[in-house]
């Protein structure tokens, strides 16, 4: 079970999409779940991401500012 950061629900790890912080700064949308890195949960719904991105959960689980260009790549790799 993994907490979203959106909605603060838990919810099995296989129901959610990993956001991932590289080692080397980049952020990415890890879809084997498995790489190596600081990671956040968020549901595969676009209102989630959203509620993430407003209230800067997102960056604060990350521990590093998000580029608003990453937020679209993110979309896009959620739908």
């Amino acid at each position: 079970m993994r907490k979203c950061v959106g909605c603060n629900e838990m919810k099995p790890k296989k129901e959610l999409a990993r956001v991932l912080r590289t080692t080397d700064g980049a952020i990415i949308l890890d879809a084997t779940g498995k790489a190596n890195g600081r990671g956040a949960y968020v549901c595969k719904d676009e209102k989630c991401l959203a509620r993430a991105i407003k209230t800067k959960a997102l960056e604060r689980s990350l521990k590093v500012p998000v580029d608003p260009s990453i937020f679209d790549q993110l979309r896009e790799g959620l739908m």
